[in-house]
């Protein structure tokens, strides 16, 4: 049975009128699905095309450095 781990994506965000850098903390089985499901969120959440997102970093982080802040 496969783990489920988070993950903390970084990088930006890159619209005409707006750019903004961002950290989000995902759960999940591999990197590549915690990926996806960041381009699922920010696309839904604040209209934000796959081509406007840029990936810096995904790291693997342990349960005590999970940021809580909701």
């Amino acid at each position: 049975m496969s783990e489920v781990k988070t993950y903390r994506i970084t990088g930006r965000i890159n619209k005409p009128n707006f750019e903004n850098r961002f950290r989000k903390e995902i759960r999940a089985i591999k990197p590549e699905d915690a990926l996806e499901e960041l381009y699922k969120v920010f696309g839904s959440k604040h209209r934000v095309k796959r081509f406007q997102i840029k990936i810096e970093n995904i790291e693997e982080i342990p349960g005590e450095e999970i940021d809580e802040q909701r």
